[in-house]
């Protein structure tokens, strides 16, 4: 039986869902908190707990049993993700090294990621940027979650930025007459 919890957080009211003892999803919701008119599961008690403390900079690791509904493939994105240390972040393309995949395909299933925050698919960022972010507000509750952490990049990550390289001089294009 699936239970649920609406917590607020400073990236917004999140709903915590929980099923046969585990932690299935986390998604933005309406309106601010609310319990249903039951009291929380103690499972999703200790989820609101551990996520309170993490928005106050009190935590930086979660510990709760997970079961996220995916493919194969996105649990092994998922679980790389996992791996990625509070305040570090990776590149799309080292997330598909080590999943033995591409980078437009770890990006698909960081986007179908239904456990955010505690996957953490908001330390995923492009080559050259933060790249997308899936939740409510977009890039800027990526750029929130990373800040808490301290992980905001102050500069894109640039291939190739310690090559500057000057282009050659503008050539004159001569076109052979069309008459």
């Amino acid at each position: 039986m699936l239970a649920s919890v609406i917590i607020d957080s400073p990236v917004g009211p999140l709903s915590l869902d929980e099923q046969d003892a585990a932690i299935v999803a986390i998604r933005w919701a309406e309106g601010g908190a609310d319990t249903g008119g039951k009291p929380p599961t103690p499972l999703l008690a200790e989820a609101a707990r551990q996520l309170a403390a993490y928005f106050a900079g009190r935590l930086s690791e979660f510990d709760l049993p997970l079961a996220p509904a995916g493919s194969a493939f996105e649990q092994r994105v998922w679980q790389a993700m996992s791996a990625i240390p509070y305040g570090e972040t990776r590149c799309y393309g080292e997330l598909a090294e080590a999943t033995d995949s591409a980078p437009r395909a770890v990006g698909r299933a960081c986007g179908r990621n239904p456990i955010p925050v505690v996957i953490p698919c908001h330390r995923v960022l492009a080559r050259a940027g933060l790249g997308g972010y899936s939740g409510a507000g977009g890039l800027a509750t990526k750029r929130a979650l990373l800040a808490l952490e301290g992980a905001l990049p102050e500069t894109p990550r640039l291939p190739f930025a310690a090559e500057r390289v000057t282009p050659p001089a503008r050539a004159a294009i001569v076109a052979p007459s069309l008459l």
